[in-house]
C-alpha cells in the first residue's frame, strides 16, 4: 500500500471492517468484490489507484448489476433480482451523486461549447471532454444519446 492511499479506497476498507465487526455477510461479500476488483486492476496495471480511477471501477460494476437485475427481471426471478438490487444499493454508496437531468444537459452543452463541436462528427471530441467530469454520476450511455441529439439539431 502506498504511503498516501486513495481517500475513497480508505473508505472502502473501513466499510470491510465495519461490516466484519457487524457481522453482516451480505455487505461484506459485496464490499469484498469490490475491493477484488479494485486490487485486479491495481495488480494489472502495477499502479496505485486514484478516487477517479475506483469510480470507473464502481461504476462497472453497478451496470453490471443492472444489466443482470434487468435480465433476471425479465426471467421473472425476484430471488435473484433482489439480490442484485442490495448489491446495487451497497456499490452505489460510494459512488458521487448522481447529476440531475437539467445538470447532464448543462455538462453536455459547456462539453459541447468546449470541443467547439458543430456536427454529430465531433461526438468522440465532446465524449472525452465530458467523460472526466461526470463519470459514475450519470448513465454514460444516456448522455451518449443527449449529445448525439444536441449535435443532430
Amino acid at each position: 500500500m502506498p504511503a498516501e492511499a486513495s481517500p475513497l479506497k480508505v473508505t472502502i476498507q473501513d466499510n470491510v471492517k465495519d461490516a466484519m465487526r457487524a457481522k453482516d455477510k451480505d455487505r461484506l461479500n459485496v464490499l469484498r468484490q469490490i475491493t477484488a476488483s479494485i486490487k485486479q486492476v491495481e495488480v494489472d496495471n502495477r499502479a496505485d489507484l486514484s478516487d477517479d480511477d475506483i469510480i470507473v471501477i464502481l461504476t462497472k460494476m453497478t451496470k453490471q448489476r443492472r444489466e443482470a437485475l434487468d435480465q433476471y427481471e425479465n426471467a421473472s426471478r425476484d430471488d435473484l433480482a433482489s439480490i442484485e438490487k442490495a448489491e446495487l444499493v451497497i456499490i452505489e454508496e460510494f459512488l458521487p451523486e448522481a447529476l440531475s437531468e437539467a445538470e447532464i444537459a448543462e455538462a453536455v452543452q459547456a462539453a459541447i461549447t468546449e470541443a467547439g463541436a458543430s456536427s454529430i462528427k465531433d461526438m468522440g471530441a465532446v465524449m472525452n471532454v465530458l467523460r472526466p467530469k461526470i463519470q459514475g454520476r450519470a448513465d454514460m450511455s444516456a448522455v451518449s444519446g443527449q449529445v448525439k441529439a444536441a449535435l443532430s439539431n
